[in-house]
């Protein structure tokens, strides 16, 4: 029994570096500690998985192919934690061609793509190719073996399935042939029906009933004829496989009416039992015929010739049945006993993810949302709370309180504004400002220093791309820059808007700094020098314990304690955190996506519910406390004896205690400005190695690709240069349209070198004796003018001993067309296979005679050939020429 079955190759692959890029990203996504170190080793842990899976050369066992089940499992349990794409996580795979063997000037085709999708396909394909491979070296003489190939061949075809309905969704491009869907469909094909005849064979082994046996034998065939049919047209295939497809159909069918002649013959059906055993012999003899070299079928057609010689010389004796003829056979049944191995993941039984504790990336977003989520509504919050405060201090301000009740004696500090004073003077004064203003444009300019070189980057790289699209056109097959860059550009407009809006608010703190430098800087002097500035006021003594006064001091203290509240706020909604991990995981669990809003939502009111409810609480008594201080400091102001004096030093004083206030917001704002610039400094450097790093695996990619497309343009023939026809070629016949045939050049003929005259004078002559000049021959004739007529002549018979041959030339007034010129073969009478050049007949251009005789060789040797029947032609009508040797 033959056991020749088609196993495929391994595609090979470039080595990537795995570790570095995935240890660059989890440095910029995880914080620093125990968990980055355990990912960082995960990675180094999965770069190496990678050399062993398809960086060196693999057994045919099952060791190997364990090692890239495991690696496949490991690129699906990483796909959703990292994001693998051209713009983010850059990784570019390079994988030749499993089928082509390159050539003198090159090798094999190749695509480099950064696509994690493609490093499955093509590690998938692998699975496949070596579960074919092992299946191929099982022992099918036990039934392990045929048990184990089985179980391979299905494996290698439900991947190769597999790969047919994903790998266009992967790549998103044209893949190489060996994995594109017509070739790994029809590779899946040919796997099927090989786990089919081995199914087969384990039946005929465990002699189970012939009609059994027969029906897998002719779903074998059924399903090795369509591999056939598919097959044709892929020329990537290796030779051989065409030949074993169809010599496995023709032997599956002879096996199906082998058995099913058995079954017949049981059932006393001996007429058909002898036309399926003709049929089984026929089939064998074809492949016998031809596809001897693929597959052996000695023993089955022997063994169909034994039961066929025997069937019929049982018929021709005892029974005498008729024997029907094959059209009218019934049908033989089909059993299918194999499908493709659907893939599932995980693969292996011995997979462990490296990055178990890793969270996928659509967790990983919804983190990111709900943690912009979470800071918008902290700093709502907070934004709100200090509003507040600037506003109470805004209207404490404008009635000089707490200084209108402090100021009794007229010509003393209040001492809320010694206060002020003093807070003012401990953080700096206006030099602190000034040094933080001036340190705002350089942070600023250092960013978007980042910037412009970040997109510069982005810029050159795209112009060159651009150019090599223009030069190379529909053959630059790859991304363009412009639209894998879209995201990118985007992103950098929004950091440019970003840093266009810190600049207005750096504008706007300066013109608030113009306008109140002056009374910050009386703040900051002395307290005799303050004292001296503030006018002097006489102010009634008799306020002093009045009950508006007392009113007053209650409601501001009140006021404090609400202000002093809302730092506590403060500081409680900050310190809030919550892991929202385990609630997005299970969501996925659960539905198989995250509806990222709706439990965002849901846990911010549950979260931040109370913190929310105080606030509105505080600022709500915040608003009750302003109105009840305003009516009292109008009784206030009602009840004071003042003068343009007092009302002087009141403003005096307002304007001193806003100043204060200006002051802490001020510094507080060019301090948050510092922050930002320095925190938006990180961001831009991130941003900037991104595109450095996508820039880097463009050039890669881009470098791969050349090379590709120099090795193809040196493989490709070149067009052979068509010269241009000459005129006379070109020329039509007076008398007719036909083109002329041009005239060959005249033959060589060799002649005897001329002997001087014989001298008469006598032997001691001297003239003898003198050297005989060289005969010169006569210039060559100039060639016939093509296309026209002979000048008539006088026919003259030249003898045939004598004569030279006469040069062809082209009859145009006769319309008779001259031979072209053959090979130059000698051509002096004697010489074996001397032919001489076809006379013009013009009373008859049809006859057929001695000079119109196709060429024929003579032995060495003999004479030429001269017909005796016919006789010698007209002379030719061309005076004779004297020709020299050449």
């Amino acid at each position: 029994m033959a056991t020749t079955f088609v196993s495929v190759p391994l595609k090979k692959s470039s080595e990537v570096d795995v570790a570095k890029p995935l240890s660059k990203f989890i440095h910029d996504t995880y914080p620093s500690g125990d968990t980055q170190a355990d990912y960082v080793r995960a990675a180094e842990e999965l770069n190496k998985l990678r050399k062993s899976a398809v960086g060196r050369p693999l057994d045919k066992h099952d060791s190997s192919l364990e090692i890239l089940l495991r690696y496949y499992d490991q690129l699906c349990a990483i796909e959703p934690k990292f994001p693998f794409s051209e713009n983010q996580l850059c990784l570019t795979f390079t994988w030749k061609d499993a089928f082509d063997k390159g050539s003198l000037f090159g090798g094999s085709v190749k695509l480099a793509l950064a696509s994690l999708g493609y490093e499955k396909s093509c590690v998938l394909f692998n699975i496949g190719a070596l579960a074919s491979q092992i299946a191929a070296e099982q022992n099918l003489e036990n039934d392990e073996g045929l048990k184990a190939a089985a179980k391979y061949y299905q494996l290698a075809s439900g991947v190769f399935q597999h790969i047919k309905d994903t790998v266009l969704s992967a790549l998103n491009r044209e893949p190489t042939m060996d994995i594109s869907p017509d070739t790994v469909g029809t590779l899946s094909l040919i796997m099927l029906a090989q786990a089919q005849e081995v199914f087969f064979l384990k039946a005929a082994a465990d002699k189970m009933k012939d009609a059994i046996i027969a029906k897998l034998a002719n779903q074998a065939a059924d399903y090795y004829g369509d591999a056939f049919k598919q097959c044709q047209y892929k020329e990537n295939l290796p030779k051989e496989v065409l030949p074993v497809l169809a010599a496995k159909h023709c032997m599956m069918q002879a096996n199906a009416e082998y058995h099913q002649s058995i079954l017949a013959k049981q059932q006393k059906k001996f007429g058909e039992e002898i036309a399926r055993l003709q049929h089984a012999s026929d089939l064998v003899k074809t492949v016998a015929s031809r596809y001897d070299e693929y597959i052996n079928v000695k023993d089955l057609s022997d063994k169909i010739s034994r039961a066929l010689t025997a069937a019929k010389k049982d018929n021709d004796f005892i029974y005498h049945d008729r024997v029907p003829d094959l059209k009218d056979l019934e049908t033989i049944g089909k059993a299918t006993l194999v499908k493709p191995t659907p893939v599932n993941v995980p693969m292996s039984q011995k997979f462990t993810d490296l990055f178990e504790k890793m969270v996928p990336l659509a967790v990983q977003q919804a983190l990111s949302i709900y943690n912009q989520r979470r800071a918008d509504l902290v700093n709502r919050l907070i934004a709100q709370m200090r509003e507040a405060t600037n506003l109470a201090n805004g209207v404490l301000a404008s009635l000089n309180l707490p200084a209108a009740i402090e100021d009794i004696s007229g010509d003393s500090i209040p001492q809320s504004i010694l206060e002020k004073s003093k807070g003012v003077i401990q953080q700096g004064g206006l030099q602190a400002i000034d040094q933080l203003i001036r340190d705002l444009p350089e942070l600023l300019q250092r960013n978007r220093e980042i910037l412009d070189e970040a997109l510069k980057i982005l810029d050159q790289e795209e112009v060159t791309d651009n150019e090599l699209k223009a030069k190379f056109k529909e053959r630059w097959q790859r991304t363009p820059s412009n639209e894998l860059y879209k995201p990118l550009r985007t992103e950098g407009a929004n950091f440019r808007t970003t840093l266009d809006r810190a600049v207005q608010a750096d504008k706007v703190v300066r013109e608030r700094y113009a306008a109140h430098s002056e009374v910050i800087a009386l703040l900051c002097k002395p307290e005799a020098e303050l004292n001296a500035a503030i006018p002097s006021g006489n102010p009634t003594k008799s306020l002093q314990g009045s009950e508006v006064v007392m009113l007053l001091k209650t409601l501001l203290a009140s006021l404090n304690e609400v202000k002093k509240e809302r730092e506590t706020f403060e500081n409680d909604v900050k310190s809030v955190q919550f892991d929202m991990t385990s609630k997005f995981l299970t969501a996925l669990a659960q539905d198989g996506a995250v509806n990222e809003e709706a439990i965002s939502v849901t846990e911010l009111d549950q979260i931040y519910g109370s913190h929310t409810q105080r606030v509105q609480q505080n600022l709500k008594k915040q608003e009750e406390l302003l109105a009840n201080i305003q009516t009292a400091h109008e009784e206030f102001s009602t009840s004071k004896q003042s003068n343009a004096d007092a009302n002087q030093r009141e403003e005096v004083l307002k304007k001193l205690a806003a100043a204060h206030d200006q002051f802490v917001e001020l510094v507080g704002n060019l301090r948050e400005g510092t922050k930002f610039y320095n925190g938006f400094t990180e961001f831009l450097l991130k941003f900037q190695t991104k595109c450095s790093d996508i820039v880097f695996a463009r050039k890669t990619e881009r470098d791969e690709l050349l090379k590709d497309l120099q090795q193809s343009i040196a493989k490709a023939p070149s067009a052979p240069t068509i010269p241009v026809a000459p005129a006379y070629q070109t020329a039509f016949s007076i008398e007719g349209n036909t083109p002329a045939v041009p005239t060959p050049a005249p033959r060589t003929v060799f002649q005897s070198k001329p002997q001087p005259p014989e001298c008469t004078a006598p032997s001691s002559s001297s003239c003898c004796k003198k050297k005989q000049p060289k005969p010169q021959p006569p210039a060559r004739p100039p060639p016939p003018s093509v296309g026209s007529t002979f000048p008539a002549a006088p026919i003259a018979a030249v003898p045939a001993a004598t004569s030279a041959p006469a040069v062809p030339a082209s009859v145009g007034g006769a319309g008779v067309q001259s031979q072209a010129q053959g090979p130059p073969y000698p051509t002096y009478q004697g010489f074996p296979g001397y032919y001489p050049v076809p006379m013009p007949m013009a009373y008859n251009q049809y006859a057929y005679g001695q000079y119109n005789m196709p060429y024929m060789y003579q032995p060495p040797g003999q004479p030429p050939f001269q017909s005796a029947q016919q006789p010698q032609q007209p002379g030719y009508p061309y005076p004779p020429q004297q020709y020299y040797q050449q």
